[in-house]
């Protein structure tokens, strides 16, 4: 069983050129549309309440926040050390025209540039999974994404579905992973998806 057993904030930076020092290719970029779940999806990973804050006002964080983060793998007892970076949150209640219209211009130079990003998570709200700005997001994400880098689609909020509407969303999108924060469901699967990304780049 892979767990996180540690976490603690790093800082807050509002572009690449205030980002902190790593030299390890081991940051998992969270990025989700505001209103999402991203905030208690991180939370809900690490085991702590408050480790990203959520916000009473859907997208009025702006800046990238940093955290550091340990993994043990409970088989083998090895831990991989990594860092979450919580993007800013995208196109609350609205479909963008496009990712760069809707977004902070230095977030989308953040993203591509940003050579440590190992894993891009893109989360996206269950009940509405065909929204303009989430296909923006994922294209763009194609487009910049190097050989060593991987993108990883979840669908939040599966609690809202019932067992029909979820079987249908996991027909259309079989390689996406699903998870709900207070049933706390597919939360174990996303964190060994995570460990096993991570650490496959150390191999």
């Amino acid at each position: 069983m892979i767990e996180i057993i540690d976490s603690a904030f790093v800082t807050s930076a509002p572009s690449i050129r205030l980002a902190p020092e790593n030299e390890y290719h081991n940051e998992v970029a969270f990025m989700a549309r505001s209103n999402t779940g991203k905030s208690s999806l991180l939370n809900t990973l690490t085991n702590r309440k408050s480790l990203a804050k959520v916000s009473a006002t859907p997208g009025k964080t702006r800046l990238i926040n940093y955290f550091n983060v340990t993994f043990l793998d409970r088989g083998t007892d090895e831990r991989l050390n990594a860092m979450f970076v919580d993007l800013p949150g995208f196109g609350y209640a609205k479909v963008a025209k496009s990712l760069k219209s809707d977004w902070e211009s230095n977030l989308t130079g953040f993203i591509s540039e940003r050579k440590q990003i190992r894993i891009f998570v893109h989360l996206i709200d269950c009940r509405h999974p065909d929204l303009e700005i989430d296909h923006s997001v994922a294209t763009y994400l194609e487009e910049i994404c190097t050989p060593d880098q991987y993108i990883m689609t979840v669908f939040t909020k599966i609690d809202k579905l019932n067992q029909k509407e979820l079987s249908e969303l996991k027909k259309r999108f079989p390689e996406a992973l699903m998870v709900s924060n207070s049933k706390r469901k597919g939360v174990d699967k996303i964190v060994e998806h995570l460990y096993r990304a991570i650490k496959s780049d150390e191999q």
